[in-house]
């Protein structure tokens, strides 16, 4: 495993981020495709043998159970002073008024849940999920600042928004004096590139750690299109992001396709290869279901595509209607 530093901080994580959204208790939450805890630990646990030490989960995923899962398995394969935790907030978790979004009240209120649910005393990264248009960025700043100096967390980081948005958070914090986020997670693969217009720059140009979701498009990089999988038949969220694009789209997917058949290695290990060449990406998220999802993106870390093979994946690419943000 290969380990950098995310973004402009000492903290070292793995190359590969293990993604835990797939974990849970099925029905409390939106999946009905995710592992129960008997069938996640061996993931987790071989996601620790091969060296990944990054994990990234949510409060919302399964309603909290997804956090609980890790939480136990932590505890039980892994030294803490190793692993990075990530965790995020934003989405409703209760009914009634305070129960989403990024209040002051809010913030303080699900670390905390969090942190009970983790079984730990802090976590490494916490993630803002979503941009909230109901609270000034300045309330949620200080409060993420606050958490920091608390020692809740030990960095702060944000996910899919606009570019202006996220310009201004690290803008607000910085005349105040607080805490700036060090992490973008977005949504990027070879049939989502829409990152790449002004988000990915303005990382690179303030030294932010990018950890991508969604990597290999819900599966969709990764097989035929005629190929179904139960996620691929329950997922509505994978349905949404991709469904209306998959025509053009299969230009791309048909590349990839060629280049692993050439290489002799899987489509997702071409498609996660892709995105490791990406400037400025830190660490792939990978949603592993299976331990063979693992295998891929290890063996990907050792394939290193040709500027060729990357333009005939890039060149077919069109215009797709922004899919992650509020």
């Amino acid at each position: 495993m290969e380990y950098v530093k995310l973004g402009n901080t000492g903290l070292d994580v793995s190359r590969i981020c293990l993604g835990c959204m797939g974990f849970g208790e099925a029905g409390r939450w939106v999946h009905q495709w995710v592992l129960d805890e008997e069938r996640s630990r061996p993931v987790i646990k071989k996601a620790l043998e091969l060296g990944i030490n990054f994990l990234d989960t949510a409060n919302v995923y399964s309603d909290g159970t997804s956090e609980e899962i890790v939480g136990r398995a932590l505890k039980d394969y892994a030294n803490r002073d190793e692993v990075v935790i990530a965790t995020k907030v934003y989405n409703r978790m209760h009914e009634g008024p305070n129960g989403a979004g990024l209040s002051r009240k809010a913030i303080m209120s699900e670390i905390d849940k969090s942190l009970k649910r983790l079984g730990t005393d802090y976590v490494d990264l916490y993630q803002i999920h979503r941009w909230d248009y109901n609270t000034p960025i300045e309330e949620t700043m200080e409060a993420l600042h606050d958490l920091v100096k608390a020692g809740k967390t030990r960095y702060i980081g944000a996910s899919a928004m606009y570019g202006w948005q996220f310009l201004k958070a690290l803008h607000v914090a910085e005349k105040n004096g607080w805490t700036r986020f060090v992490s973008m997670q977005n949504h990027l693969n070879l049939i989502y590139r829409e990152e790449e217009r002004e988000m990915l720059p303005l990382c690179k140009a303030e030294k932010i750690g990018v950890i991508p979701y969604s990597p290999l498009a819900g599966g969709r990089l990764t097989r035929d299109p005629q190929d179904k999988t139960h996620r691929s038949e329950t997922d509505q969220i994978a349905k949404q992001k991709y469904d209306a694009t998959a025509d053009a789209d299969r230009l791309i997917v048909d590349q990839v396709a060629a280049i692993a058949d050439k290489r002799g290695v899987t489509r997702a290990q071409i498609a996660i290869a892709w995105l490791l060449q990406k400037e400025p990406v830190t660490a792939p998220i990978i949603g592993a279901t299976k331990i063979s999802h693992l295998e891929d993106a290890a063996v990907a870390l050792s394939i290193t595509l040709t500027p060729e093979e990357i333009a005939s994946m890039e060149q077919p690419y069109v215009p797709h209607r922004i899919v992650g943000h509020q």
